[in-house]
């Protein structure tokens, strides 16, 4: 009688008929309300330097994997996400070269030399941004308002010198003033928010810890909440690059994003620098690993006194 290795019991899993290629598509869709309305305020510039960011990305990565022999997997659309957050984080006035650059270092560097999507540590447009405020800080810290404006100080800037704020809160939240290409206009970056909601893809309890955490001690070291809550990056950041699927818990969802916004909000009361997204997300991201330490998950088919 034939011998037959028994089967391996296979565990039971949790089954979506969601993809990374599905999400990701969605996360683009939601963004090109805010794209489009970048356009419109800033011009024709807007769309180019998406475009620049969003090629010189996918390029990036398929010329990676080609060259190590991996898989392609641009058709995941994870880095055509990459190149337009990576945009939207950049100045209208940034040169293109400039955002190549950029581009470049945020897939092959953040990305791919950590093992690619769902290995990298930190998001890799927020690092993108770290590293032209580090090394071409001058091409990205110039804001203007508007496609013919003059640069000019932006709402945080004004708030950090003590002088009057010279936009309304209904400026803010349309989008009639300077920053950078996707963060202006927060109705669009909501209406974008809103349609991740309706797909499922997103969670709230991180962005609304994180938006939360900002805005309340903000206004406890006397800011005004709403000033806090519509300018800058926090929108931006609170809705599409805090929002990832490190943590299944609750636990680690709020942890993350109570420990952002304090870095965010610490960074826009005490430091010369007016804003703190980047510096809060990315911060929160080299945390995760420790934190993923503590959080032990009950292994199915295994008795919890040998896990």
């Amino acid at each position: 009688m034939m011998n037959r290795t028994p089967s391996p019991v296979v565990a039971p899993n949790i089954r979506t008929h969601k993809t990374t290629q599905a999400i990701m598509r969605d996360v683009c869709i939601a963004l090109v309300p805010a794209m489009l309305y970048s356009m419109y305020h800033f011009g024709i510039r807007a769309i180019f330097l998406v475009l620049v960011s969003v090629v010189t990305c996918v390029a990036s990565e398929f010329l990676w994997e080609k060259l190590r022999g991996l898989p392609i997997t641009i058709d995941d659309f994870s880095a055509v996400v990459t190149g337009m957050l990576l945009a939207f984080n950049m100045s209208p006035q940034t040169p293109a070269w400039v955002v190549v650059i950029a581009a470049i270092f945020s897939i092959i560097v953040v990305k791919q030399a950590f093992g690619g999507l769902g290995s990298n540590i930190v998001n890799p447009a927020l690092m993108g941004r770290l590293f032209v405020m580090l090394v071409y800080p001058s091409y990205l810290m110039t804001y203007v308002n508007g496609v013919d404006a003059v640069a000019t100080t932006t709402v945080l800037e004004q708030v950090q010198n003590q002088v009057p704020v010279t936009y309304s809160y209904l400026d803010m939240f349309i989008g009639n003033i300077p920053g950078a290409l996707g963060e202006t206009s927060k109705l669009w970056l909501l209406v974008g928010f809103a349609y991740l909601a309706y797909s499922q893809e997103v969670n709230f309890l991180v962005s609304g810890v994180y938006i939360g955490t900002v805005v309340v001690l903000t206004t406890i070291f006397g800011g005004d909440p709403l000033v806090n809550l519509l300018s800058g990056g926090l929108i931006l950041g609170g809705c599409f690059m805090i929002t990832d699927y490190t943590f299944a818990s609750m636990r680690g969802k709020v942890f993350m994003g109570v420990f952002a916004g304090l870095i965010t909000a610490s960074i826009r009361i005490f430091s010369f620098y007016p804003e703190g997204v980047c510096f809060g997300i990315v911060a929160s991201n080299c945390l995760m690993g420790l934190l993923a330490r503590f959080e032990k998950h009950h292994v199915y088919g295994i008795p919890d006194d040998e896990q």
